[in-house]
């Protein structure tokens, strides 16, 4: 964080097969080691076999499990007076979707389907029907910021 001006945004490409920044997103955040041609093979495996499996168009499936994964809030810590509280902000629309698509990476890779295409397609599949470990994760920031309402007056 600078302590002068603003950084602006990094504008990203859409990438090559569906024209989406959002892919682009995606498929950065999922790279390792700077293998972005290995990440994407994966996501687009993946978005084949969510054709096959959902039965929807690959991108609106993939948009529409993104867009359930997205948290409305959360809670920052905030100390106040010797004590810590858990606060409930409301999320930036860019940390929305980030967040969002690190749960849904994150808890892709720690399923137990054989190879990171299924486990992939199979959540993103899930969220896409509002269930799975990344929609679970997105309530229980929301029943931990439901829970501690009684502190939103220490927002800042």
């Amino acid at each position: 964080m600078p302590r002068k001006g603003h950084i602006a945004k990094k504008e990203l490409n859409p990438d090559p097969v569906y024209g989406s920044t959002l892919v682009t997103k995606f498929v950065n955040s999922m790279m390792w080691d700077g293998k972005k041609s290995t990440a994407q093979a994966i996501f687009y495996e993946s978005m084949n076999n969510l054709q096959q499996k959902g039965g929807d168009e690959a991108l609106k499936l993939f948009k529409k499990a993104v867009e359930n994964v997205k948290p409305l809030l959360e809670v920052k810590t905030r100390r106040v007076g010797g004590a810590n509280y858990q606060v409930p902000v409301e999320v930036n629309a860019d940390r929305r979707t980030s967040l969002a698509i690190r749960w849904l990476i994150t808890y892709g890779r720690g399923r137990g389907e054989k190879g990171m295409v299924d486990k992939l397609t199979n959540e993103l599949l899930d969220a896409a029907n509002n269930r799975g470990a990344a929609i679970k994760k997105k309530e229980d920031v929301h029943r931990m910021a439901e829970a501690n309402k009684a502190f939103a007056h220490y927002r800042w």
